[in-house]
């Protein structure tokens, strides 16, 4: 539904918010400055332009002799992407709101180039739309460099995934196991009319996001809001068998969820790591609000490099660690869909070197027998399964245990190395095979899961 704010007020922000992007800088740092009463909006429509932009700019460029300036360009991307989704605003609506819009921009001169750009469209949707069909970032509103991996990592899903990348994402809960059961907070949620079905063993997936502070609980901590993909690691890494008061280390942990989560299921005493203090800080706030650590297990919130164990490692032995290493974030554009954009071929070659120096940093901390639990949030092989391959090729004293391997977005189960079938289950993974076995991870929510990947090494 369109916001009761006037388009032409919003879309200045979008302007700006798209150009920013244009020129290096995340969403996440750009959107808390747009003012709070237009945020809501300015956030779904920026979204939305990042999803179409791909096809956006290539119609620019159809529709232009030379590129207007950074931020009129913009503008008329977040118009064309209106243009062609609908988002609820009549045609007409959205030429007159856009020429509106650019007084905000300073550019209030180029209002006859603005409606001229986009009246042509509208009188030449369907040839221009089926002309920019034939280059690649335009058909799939990815890069061209991401498609290609794609399709050489996934050979059998390549195209799901990017279909997937451009459709929201759902709202997913985890329930607070200290402080009730899921039905009973699924129970508190139907009561308020508010429809949702149950993801993995603690997950929620709601029909329908709703602010956060609305939900019931939410200041007390019964509740969190994190990926069902996400919510696997504290079971994955439970499974390997923790004693009580074990000592855990999570390396890379900000903003807290999975040192939340695992808080919530079990007695143990946790270090959480973040090289950011600001970072960090996020990580003591979400305990605070989750009344964590409670009775029976501890928590240390640390800023360090987790790279650099001498600066702040006791010397004693970890009994399991969590390395949800920093990578290019390609599993999680569906909630982040400026990722795409901002990323480069090259850096999935430099974090996939860093995720390999934090693995051979970690490992000396794991006590024998202990495991490690290795997770990232993409979907290409180069950060997932060959950054695994090849550490455990240097370390004989690694074991592989049972693991997901590669998921990827909305369920889709991800090929076996060489394009073959994943296996049909989690039982069967093993060194060289990426599946998952379906019901392990809630056949009646997929939807709500993102792209993963998750290895677990126990060592000798």
């Amino acid at each position: 539904m369109p916001s009761p704010i006037a388009l032409a007020e919003q879309l200045p922000e979008v302007a700006r918010a798209v150009a920013a992007v244009r020129q290096g800088r995340s969403l996440a740092e750009v959107l808390p400055t747009v003012p709070q009463r237009l945020r809501p909006g300015v956030q779904a429509l920026t979204f939305l332009a990042m999803r179409r932009a791909g096809q956006t700019r290539a119609l620019l460029a159809c529709l232009t002799h030379r590129p207007p300036a950074a931020r009129v360009a913009a503008l008329l991307e977040a118009a064309l992407a209106l243009l062609i989704e609908g988002a609820g605003y009549p045609p007409y609506a959205v030429v007159d709101q856009s020429v509106r819009a650019l007084p905000a921009l300073r550019a209030g001169a180029l209002s006859g180039f603005v409606n001229a750009c986009l009246r042509r469209f509208l009188r030449e949707r369907t040839a221009l739309l089926a002309r920019v069909q034939e280059d690649v970032e335009a058909r799939w509103n990815h890069p061209a460099w991401w498609v290609q991996r794609l399709q050489r990592d996934h050979p059998r899903h390549w195209q799901a995934v990017l279909e997937a990348d451009d459709r929201p994402a759902p709202m997913v809960l985890r329930v607070n196991r200290r402080q009730g059961t899921r039905d009973a907070y699924q129970a508190r949620l139907a009561a308020l009319g508010w429809a949702c079905e149950p993801l993995g063993e603690d997950g929620l997936v709601l029909a329908q996001a709703v602010p956060v502070a609305q939900l019931p609980g939410w200041a007390d901590g019964a509740v969190s809001v994190q990926d069902g993909a996400a919510q696997l690691a504290a079971p994955l890494l439970l499974q390997t068998g923790l004693p009580p008061g074990a000592r855990v280390l999570d390396a890379c942990a900000a903003p807290g969820g999975k040192t939340a989560h695992l808080l919530e299921r079990a007695d143990i005493a946790l270090w959480a790591l973040d090289v950011d203090a600001a970072r960090s800080e996020r990580i003591r706030e979400t305990l605070q609000r989750l009344r964590l650590p409670a009775a029976g297990s501890r928590a240390q919130v640390l800023t360090a490099d987790a790279a650099d164990p001498a600066a702040w490692w006791d010397r004693r032995p970890f009994d399991a660690i969590v390395l949800d290493a920093p990578c290019t974030a390609s599993g999680i554009v569906r909630r982040h869909p400026d990722v795409r954009w901002l990323r480069r071929d090259s850096d999935v070659a430099a974090l996939a070197a860093q995720q390999q120096r934090l693995l051979q940093a970690l490992w000396p901390l794991l006590r024998p027998g202990g495991c490690l639990l290795y997770a990232t949030c993409s979907v290409f092989r180069a950060e997932g399964q060959a950054v695994i391959e090849t550490f455990c090729q240097q370390r004989p004293d690694t074991q592989r245990l049972p693991a997901p391997g590669h998921l990827l977005p909305e369920g889709l189960a991800a090929d076996a190395p060489g394009g073959r079938a994943a296996p049909a289950s989690a039982d069967d993974t093993d060194a060289t095979t990426t599946g998952t076995r379906p019901g392990a991870i809630g056949d009646n929510a997929r939807r709500g899961m993102d792209g993963f990947f998750y290895a677990r090494l126990r060592k000798a």
